[in-house]
């Protein structure tokens, strides 16, 4: 796994790549901003991009941005963001360009290692890991209108699973129930939210994004 490393605060940037290449994994470049990010990913090519959401000159988007732009130049590039807490714009703006292969955790879950070692594999793999604490802001912020009244405290427990971007044999192992169980509150979230089958919609990423849409009117 060649990864490139996209944080201004050099200790944070250094450590990040320490625990990585003790990991075995390969950190290709660093970089302090998102012109040296971009830079690093066009001349190195890596799988993964582990990028901060505020970085210079004015320490608000840049992150996201340079992130959004990656993915553009690299298709395939898997990317992990990190914010000191959580800002639903900057979710939503990431995870409208597509889910696939993208993370958005706190920082502080950079410590929990193992954790953030998951996340971050889980991102590579192909899927989506997004922080359980902006999961449960996300939920906790949602309007009455937004179909989520309508889903039992399980069903709860489920989609902010789903949110985390685990899979539903991962779900199953978390609240102690069968693939079987999982699977029906799964389907009975989709009828309570109104999220018929279509070709051209994950229904699951669907649920997601409208939550992070939501709490973005919100604010």
């Amino acid at each position: 796994m060649r990864i490139v490393i996209a944080e201004d605060d050099p200790l944070l940037r250094e450590g990040l790549a320490l625990l990585l290449r003790a990991e075995s994994l390969d950190v290709v470049a660093t970089a302090a901003g998102p012109d040296g990010f971009l830079r690093a990913v066009d001349a190195h090519d890596p799988d993964v991009a582990i990028v901060d959401v505020r970085m210079p000159p004015t320490h608000t988007d840049e992150g996201i941005v340079a992130a959004v732009e990656a993915r553009r130049r690299r298709p395939g590039l898997a990317v992990l963001v990190l914010s000191a807490y959580v800002e639903q714009a900057f979710a939503t703006e990431l995870l409208a360009h597509g889910s696939s292969r993208l993370g958005y955790l706190l920082k502080e879950r950079v410590g929990r290692v193992e954790e953030f070692l998951t996340a971050l594999h889980r991102v590579a793999a192909g899927g989506t890991a997004i922080d359980p604490d902006v999961v449960a802001q996300l939920l906790a912020r949602t309007r009455p209108d937004s179909g989520l009244d309508r889903l039992s405290p399980r069903e709860r427990d489920v989609l902010a699973l789903m949110a985390e971007g685990l899979g539903n044999t991962a779900i199953a192992d978390r609240l102690f129930v069968t693939d079987g169980a999982v699977h029906k509150h799964i389907r009975s979230i989709f009828a309570k939210l109104d999220l018929a089958p279509t070709d051209q919609a994950d229904r699951r990423v669907t649920a997601v994004l409208r939550y992070l849409e939501d709490a973005q009117r919100r604010w």
